[in-house]
């Protein structure tokens, strides 16, 4: 057996008493979903105002609640930091199509630039600090 199989064949067996519940000397990563749900009542909101509020597409927060799907990692952040400072989270500025493209006019900026809105985001967020 070459170097190869020799190391597949260990971390299946380790993998194997891992499932078992066997002590191995494998590193396990839990990474902690946040409840969707209890944030959004913790919150007093619907699904459609916390939705609206946090700009999380209806379907997707629903999917979430009831277990369809789980967050990602760029969405577990978002929901911690709707966990722990909602206000600021809830009034960061947004930017939609049509204020994007008078940004880049008023701006001068190419079409495919770089992103008007992160300027104001960003200004935002550091006076928010």
């Amino acid at each position: 057996m070459n170097k190869f199989s020799k190391a597949l064949v260990k971390s299946l067996s380790e993998a194997a008493d891992h499932a078992e519940g066997r002590a191995i000397s494998a590193r396990v990563h839990a990474v902690e979903v946040p409840d969707v749900r209890a944030i959004r009542r913790k919150l007093h909101l619907s699904q459609q105002e916390f939705a609206q509020k946090y700009r999380i597409p209806l379907p997707t927060l629903r999917n979430w609640e009831q277990g369809r799907r789980h967050p990602d990692a760029p969405a577990t952040a978002y929901l911690h930091a709707i966990a722990m400072r909602r206000r600021e989270i809830s009034e960061a500025p947004s930017c939609d199509e049509e204020k994007r493209a008078a940004l880049q006019n008023s701006r001068g900026l190419e079409q495919g630039s770089r992103n008007p809105c992160n300027y104001g985001y960003n200004q935002w967020f550091l006076q928010a600090r």
